[in-house]
């Protein structure tokens, strides 16, 4: 028996559909479930972003320069 799936062409189109087979996705849900994201502080957050910017203006050592 042939079964017939309709994808809605939005989701085509954008790149927002994915297949996968079912094993695979069983895995995905079992990662998600046990496996803990990191939140970073706001401090952290400030801090990056600072040395995003310094990084930018070339204000940083090589490892070089930081082994002397």
């Amino acid at each position: 028996m042939e079964k017939v799936v309709t994808i809605p062409r939005e989701l085509a189109e954008n790149g927002k559909l994915v297949i996968i087979p079912h094993e695979e996705y069983e895995e995905f849900l079992h990662w998600k479930r046990t496996v803990k994201t990191y939140k970073s502080t706001a401090a952290e957050k400030k801090a990056l972003k600072k040395a995003r910017r310094d990084f930018a203006r070339g204000e940083y050592l090589t490892l070089k320069e930081l082994e002397k």
